[in-house]
């Protein structure tokens, strides 16, 4: 007996539309199971993790702040995955980002101009959308798997900014731990509340949500990277060239994960260390297809997922459960929105070993 998926001629528009929530329950259900196997009452557990964060405005706070890297970096991946290329190296692309943006409050550490905090977004685009040129110019140019090379990367930006904190980079004056000197106030993005943690960031996050919305699907440009990551070969009859599709889907990726890489040193940490890859540039790639790979799904599919780390953070004190309760979750739910959309876009057919041996 052989399991085959057959493409389905016509497919369910409003199972397509609730493929997010059934993830979300399935995730719930299986979420619930795991925390039964763990000895916890799963209905306090799922209240902590999804329910608690929500009725205090601290953790409101902290659950946007959580949400505005992994929406930026979403918004650039999905752009890239609906052109057919697929970018899983933007936590690489994130890192230098952060270090590009970082150079100028780094070698000037007074200067301060009203200047300075444009300058240090521009650079901290220009260094993420460098480091994914890498792997499209090699795609574009040699055909190389952009999967592997875009990966690869990531280790490579991550031992690199650890060495510049720990060495050229590192704070004289701060007592041997890794980091740069603390920036000085015209390098750091406003808050958005007083007194609080949530920053600028915020407002890049959802004017960029807006921005890329509205290309994709008001414009020229939107409908070429929509025909090529579906039917390339429409989309070289119609002109359009995949090699500059390429490009163009990394290189805006990459400057959105380096945006949200400058946004995170100057919002939230106020200088460069080595604490800044947190996994966003992956967990991205999960709030992408939660958000249905379109930018406006991804605000509400990034803040969910903020929710599942926050919550998770709670769970760790108030249940004594490990936070790699949270890794689960946030598996089990990428594992369900992708077995739903293949589900909802193809069948399950059984064959035996006897018919599939006759039709080859």
């Amino acid at each position: 007996m052989i399991l085959f998926l057959e493409k389905r001629a016509n497919y369910s528009p409003l199972f397509s539309a609730l493929s997010p929530v059934l993830a979300l329950a399935f995730t719930l259900v299986f979420g619930t199971i795991m925390f039964s196997m763990l000895g916890v009452d799963p209905a306090k557990a799922l209240y902590t993790y999804f329910v608690f964060p929500l009725t205090d405005a601290y953790l409101i706070e902290q659950i946007i702040l959580k949400a505005t890297p992994l929406i930026l970096i979403a918004i650039g991946l999905s752009v890239c995955f609906r052109s057919g290329n697929w970018n899983i190296g933007a936590e690489g692309q994130y890192l230098i980002g952060g270090m590009f943006g970082a150079i100028i409050p780094v070698y000037f550490n007074d200067f301060q101009s009203p200047l300075l905090l444009p300058m240090m977004m521009i650079m901290g685009m220009i260094g993420g959308a460098l480091f994914a040129a890498i792997p499209a110019f090699l795609k574009a140019r040699f055909g190389t798997n952009e999967i592997l090379t875009s990966l690869m990367l990531v280790y490579i930006a991550q031992q690199f900014v650890d060495w510049l904190v720990r060495g050229p980079w590192r704070d004289p004056q701060g007592m041997g731990f890794p980091g740069t000197k603390s920036f000085n106030e015209s390098a750091i993005l406003p808050e958005l509340i007083p007194n609080g943690d949530a920053h600028f960031g915020t407002v890049f996050a959802v004017l960029v949500a807006i921005g890329v919305w509205f290309m994709l699907s008001k414009t020229l440009k939107g409908f070429e990277v929509t025909v090529l990551g579906e039917c390339p070969r429409a989309g070289r009859f119609a002109g359009f060239s995949t090699k500059q599709m390429t490009i163009f889907a990394f290189l805006l990726s990459g400057a959105l994960a380096g945006l949200a890489g400058i946004a995170e040193v100057s919002g939230s940490v106020e200088k460069l260390d080595d604490k800044l890859s947190l996994g966003y540039g992956f967990t991205a790639i999960i709030v992408a297809f939660l958000g249905r790979l379109n930018p406006l799904g991804i605000l509400v599919a990034g803040l969910i997922l903020a929710l599942s780390y926050i919550g998770g953070e709670e769970a760790k004190i108030a249940l004594q459960v490990s936070n790699r309760a949270t890794n689960v979750f946030q598996g089990l739910l990428l594992f369900f929105v992708l077995a739903c959309d293949t589900l909802i876009h193809y069948r399950i057919r059984l064959v035996t070993s006897s018919k599939a041996g006759g039709t080859g």
